[in-house]
């Protein structure tokens, strides 16, 4: 994660510049190309005052000289329709044009200047918004997860050195930020104290517990999620100050030994992982309606698998599983929407009819 030590916050614009250049030129060329054809029709209504006679080649420089105000005088317009189409038509082109230009240049010359201020402002104002500290594969995997499952790219902010990687993330319409998020001054820069959650995965162990370090003393509130691959130094991740602490290599070593004992189990459990699945494994507190009805009679549908109480995991099991109370999260299964449509698990197979 190493890397610059502040770059400004940058959001991907909806129409590139060149896209944006290429727009005004080609409406540009359209409405004079519109204005050759007007007066080639009625070459009849010009007089050219050298030789008498009206070419293709005298339409389109009296179009040029007519849109740009020159006017030498030696064509011009004699019969009273020639006059009105110069009126009425052709002078508001002229005005169309010109503003084109104008435009153009204006807006090219402050462009950086009001991305810039446009970004301030988006800074200024981040509040409830996911901050991701690193975007190699764990990191643009869990963004694309994140914008699967309804979150907007614009509420999600990505940190990362690697310029390469942060243009995949702003394609996305995230905001991005090139910077090193070890750094105080980075974290305070994207309002990590008004964050809705942070995820850190900075590819090295001791650099994602010393971000974790750096965002839990900036932000004593915020849920911090880091990636860890060491079993030894997940305890150091929570000493650091970090809420969950993932170990991909300990979960694929979970699904190893998952397959041995039945085909699907793997499959099931990278299911309830992803709302890409038929199920999807959500965490929430439990409704006020809920209170004093056991796990199995959820009011959303879902299958309760377990709750926390004071801290305490508790198994459906359980017989203080049957009496819900208020302060109680439940962790519960759900069906999916998109699940419906593509089945178990993950290769796209059609539900069975």
């Amino acid at each position: 994660m190493r890397g610059p030590r502040f770059q400004p916050l940058r959001r991907a614009v909806k129409v590139p510049v060149w896209g944006d250049l290429s727009i005004r030129l080609g409406l540009a060329l359209g409405l004079i190309f519109l204005v050759v054809m007007i007066h080639w029709w009625d070459r009849e209504g010009l007089v050219d005052n050298l030789d008498g006679e009206v070419s293709f080649l005298d339409v389109v420089y009296f179009t040029m000289i007519s849109i740009t105000t020159t006017g030498f005088g030696d064509i011009a317009p004699i019969t009273d329709r020639a006059r009105l189409v110069e009126a009425v038509i052709v002078t508001p082109v002229r005005f169309a044009v010109l503003f084109i230009f104008v435009g153009t240049a204006y807006n090219f010359l402050i462009q950086r200047s009001w991305e810039k201020f446009r970004m301030n402002r988006i800074q200024e104002q981040l509040a409830d918004h996911i901050v991701v500290l690193g975007y190699g594969v764990s990191g643009s995997e869990s963004v694309a997860e994140l914008i699967d499952r309804g979150v907007e790219p614009h509420c999600i902010v990505v940190i990362d050195p690697s310029e390469e990687r942060l243009a995949d993330a702003e394609a996305l319409g995230c905001n991005i930020m090139a910077a090193d998020a070890t750094r105080d001054e980075t974290l305070k820069a994207v309002k990590i104290d008004r964050a809705q959650s942070v995820l850190v995965s900075a590819g090295r162990d001791d650099t994602s517990i010393l971000i974790v370090l750096t965002v839990r003393a900036l932000a004593p509130a915020v849920p911090i999620s880091v990636v860890v691959r060491a079993s030894d130094n997940e305890s150091l991740a929570r000493q650091a100050g970090a809420n969950n602490v993932i170990n991909p290599v300990h979960f694929t070593g979970l699904l190893l030994a998952g397959s041995v004992k039945g085909a699907h189990i793997a499959d099931y459990l990278a299911d309830l992982a992803s709302v890409a699945g038929r199920v999807q494994l959500v965490e929430r507190p439990v409704t006020a309606e809920e209170c004093g009805c056991a796990i199995s009679a959820l009011k959303t549908g879902g299958r309760g698998l377990r709750i926390y109480r004071n801290g305490e995991a508790l198994g459906f099991w359980e017989d203080e599983c049957q009496n819900l109370q208020a302060g109680d999260i439940v962790v519960e299964i759900v069906p999916t929407t998109a699940g419906e449509e593509r089945g178990d698990g993950h290769n796209g197979a059609a539900r069975p009819q």
